[in-house]
């Protein structure tokens, strides 16, 4: 049951943000406040090290005072930062961490690039202007759902952290 858990409650709230901010372009915090209670009820009931807690407790440490800055500078939404935050709380202060922000980062300039082009190359279609969240995303000047490159980084080294790892090793 355990097992199942690991492999369900992060993958599962990192796609929902992900998809949240694709449709409505709003991390809502009960994704990263989800997340971190995911995070100490699941280290508490696999009995993760002390050790590990502050390795894991590094991780946003580390990452929060980044996106603190970059939404100041209007570079990324607060419902961004919490979020990557958040996630940085699970995969901890680890190489993973370094791997997950470069590729935050690379799929971020991708997604970037591609909307920057759509929104000033691709005429929608009426059926599809219709569509509320399609047409906000096609819209100039909305801001740019960075919660989809950021989950999308989260899924893909999710099964590189110690937390798969424990899956693992109970098979």
């Amino acid at each position: 049951m355990l097992e199942a858990a690991l492999l369900v409650v992060f993958p599962m709230l990192v796609a929902f943000g992900g998809a949240s901010d694709l449709l409505t372009m709003t991390i809502q915090n009960r994704v990263s406040i989800l997340l971190i209670a995911g995070f100490v009820i699941l280290s508490l009931a696999t009995g993760l090290p002390l050790a590990s807690w502050g390795t894991h407790a590094l991780g946003p440490l580390v990452v929060f005072p980044v996106c603190f800055t970059f939404w100041y500078l209007r570079w990324m939404g607060g419902g961004d930062a919490k979020f990557l935050t958040a996630m940085a709380l699970w995969i901890g202060f680890t190489p993973e961490l370094m791997g997950f922000v470069l590729l935050v980062s690379i799929y971020g300039m991708f997604l970037t690039l591609g909307l920057m082009y759509m929104r000033t190359n691709v005429i929608l279609p009426d059926a599809l202007a219709r569509q509320e969240w399609l047409a906000r995303l096609h819209d100039q000047k909305s801001g740019i759902p960075y919660g989809i490159a950021i989950a999308i980084a989260g899924l893909q080294v999710y099964p590189m952290t110690a937390w798969f790892k424990m899956v693992a090793q109970a098979y």
